[in-house]
């Protein structure tokens, strides 16, 4: 794969001022959010000047206790086909629990969760990334993730964990050194310890990022500055191997396009001071093609320790043995204004018919209801909820609501919610 050079990650809310950048080598794009037949004009732009498009798949849920999706990396690859892409990219994490095999109810938790490091989440993890990488038409790298909790009982440090993840694997690595950074505020990991411990030759390329810390939890927001903590332990990272490729990650809260001109500069410039050559050969990985299956009772293993966790954050289920009560907690917290604020921008309609009234209502949902499906179904989810429990006291806003549900609840919306809309409309 050829170097990348200096990236940003491509947003609508950015796609002219990224256009107008200067020294922009490469963009990523959120997988999920491409249609391939649809590609916005500002991508298509940006491809014909020469600039790589790479997509970041978000819901793939590599280190859950499931196989992937066989549909799932169906659509990753066709993004990949429609964007003309080197490489694509996903996460170390799980995203969802739950399901026959653990006998339970299939939860969603909307956001990435980390996998505990241990030989059995590591065995699943390895064996799930040769199946994507035997359905993606493109090398894969997988991403380090920023984690608020800790599992008891892990058996190995992140390093060892990527470490040996590559080496049985072949995979590439996506390294995010501000999920380093986080991880060294929240659960006290030695950034220099892990990038000693990696296989840098490995690394695809490095995302940065912006956070913000609150009673000291670090919280790897990407709608903040980039903070000189991260700026050095990329540097950090530099002294060691040139990356291929960095990029700068911005999701929310975008300032000027000056002020993020001024974070790709301060990017360079900490690179440039770590002052690494750039490897001459590339990475090479043979992992045995005779590897052996995990067994169903290694990831039913896996997979009930996930669906208890993730039942505790999203279900108020009970916090597992050997958790941080605390720390769940703020998890838990997190991943619901996560899930709210998601939710206001599938459906921003939601927010304006509701108001200064849509968070505390979203809030109070989703305290009741765990996801069980995409976003745009929660949304859907909500506003059905709203409308049986008939909490608007506005009429106004109850009518507009009732047309939104409607007009998206498909052809044959569910009848006793249909039934008793259209009763109180009549």
């Amino acid at each position: 794969m050829d170097r990348l050079g200096t990236g940003i990650g491509w947003r609508p809310e950015i796609a002219d001022a990224v256009e107008r950048m200067p020294g922009i080598d490469w963009v990523e794009v959120v997988a999920e959010n491409t249609c391939p037949g649809h590609l916005p004009e500002s991508l298509r732009r940006l491809r014909e000047r020469g600039v790589t498009v790479v997509p970041h798949g978000v819901s793939l849920g590599l280190g859950g206790a499931d196989r992937p999706d066989e549909d799932r990396l169906a659509a990753l690859a066709e993004r990949v086909a429609a964007l003309g892409s080197p490489l694509v990219t996903e996460h170390i994490a799980f995203v969802r629990a739950g399901g026959p095999r653990t006998v339970s109810p299939v939860l969603e938790a909307g956001h990435l969760l980390p996998v505990p490091r241990t030989r059995d989440a590591l065995d699943v993890l390895c064996e799930n990334v040769r199946i994507a990488q035997a359905a993606l038409p493109v090398p894969l790298a997988v991403e380090n993730i920023a984690a608020l909790i800790s599992w008891p009982g892990e058996e190995m440090t992140e390093g060892q964990f990527l470490y040996d993840l590559v080496d049985r694997t072949g995979v590439r690595l996506l390294i995010d050194v501000a999920n380093l950074h986080t991880n060294h505020v929240n659960r006290g990991e030695d950034p220099a310890k892990a990038l000693a411990e990696l296989p840098v030759e490995a690394i695809a390329y490095v995302h940065v990022a912006g956070g913000f810390e609150r009673d000291g939890v670090w919280h790897d927001s990407h709608a903040h500055p980039v903070p000189p903590a991260v700026l050095d332990i990329l540097t950090g990272l530099a002294s060691r191997v040139a990356p291929p490729g960095v990029l700068l990650e911005r999701d929310e809260n975008f300032p000027e396009p000056a002020e993020l001109e001024r974070e790709l500069t301060a990017i360079r410039a900490a690179v440039a001071a770590g002052g690494a050559v750039a490897a001459g050969e590339r990475w090479e990985s043979s992992p045995a093609a005779t590897a052996p299956e995990v067994s169903d009772v290694t990831r039913q293993r896996v997979g009930l320790a996930q669906a208890a966790v993730l039942s505790s954050l999203v279900a108020g289920t009970p916090v597992p043995e050997g958790f941080d009560r605390v720390r769940m907690g703020v998890q838990a917290r997190a991943l619901a204004a996560k899930r709210a604020d998601v939710v206001a921008k599938v459906a921003p309609e939601l927010p304006e018919i509701l108001g200064a009234g849509y968070r505390a209502a979203f809030l109070a949902y989703a305290q009741e209801r765990p996801m069980t499906g995409g976003y745009r179904r929660d949304a859907l989810e909500f506003a059905g909820e709203l409308l049986r429990a008939g909490r608007l006291g506005d009429q106004g806003s109850c009518r507009r609501l009732e047309e939104w549900w409607l007009e998206r609840a498909g052809p044959a919306p569910r009848r006793s919610l249909a039934r008793r809309v259209l009763l109180r409309r009549g």
